[in-house]
């Protein structure tokens, strides 16, 4: 897969980051969600234990291309 950097809100590199993929989809470099709660509701919601959420600012999905319709 190859990622290609849209933008990050970081002052000093690392996390939050955007990437899009050669494979038409999205990366998001974040903070991982550890909330107890937080998990519980999107396990509730059908997140499978192979996968994981993390958590971003919303600042950083300026760097979001706008869909084309």
């Amino acid at each position: 897969m190859k990622l290609t950097h849209l933008g990050t809100t970081s002052k000093n590199g690392g996390c939050p980051e955007l990437y899009a993929t050669d494979r038409g989809t999205y990366v998001v470099q974040g903070t991982k969600v550890t909330d107890p709660e937080a998990l519980a509701a999107l396990r509730a919601r059908g997140l499978p234990d192979h996968e994981t959420a993390v958590e971003i600012p919303k600042a950083l999905l300026q760097y979001a291309p706008e869909t084309q319709q």
